[in-house]
């Protein structure tokens, strides 16, 4: 079982920064793909970014590539979300989420298996 708890969300103008973090329980982080989805009121649920337990790769939906960084410490159990260049479209609760242990498809939203509560993010005009 892991955990998950997302922080670092709140209030920014356009054209700001925010940077989410989510800690996780558990010893097993090193060995799971990690992701960050996002879901607004009306939207379907959108996987923004993730990155692979075996390589470090990192995914990104078109919508915030080039803006956002998915970033891991493995030591720190500890997975962040740097996001820049923000727009009043990426308002929305963001997710953390772990996969099973050696998942293989870190770019899908199915790949994910836990989540935390979420943390919102709200980018004014």
């Amino acid at each position: 079982q892991v955990q998950l708890v997302e922080s670092g969300g709140g209030l920014v103008q356009a054209g700001g920064s925010l940077r989410l973090s989510c800690a996780a329980s558990g010893r097993t982080l090193s060995s799971r793909d990690m992701g960050w989805l996002r879901q607004a009121p009306g939207n379907e649920r959108e996987l923004v970014a993730g990155i692979r337990w075996s390589d470090g790769s990192t995914y990104y939906a078109d919508s915030v590539k080039g803006r956002f960084t998915v970033s891991r410490d493995n030591s720190e159990n500890t997975v962040y979300l740097q996001m820049n260049s923000l727009k009043p479209e990426d308002t929305a609760v963001y997710r953390c989420a772990a996969s099973k242990l050696y998942s293989s498809d870190y770019s899908r939203i199915k790949n994910y298996d836990y989540w935390g509560q979420g943390t919102q993010v709200t980018v004014s005009s």
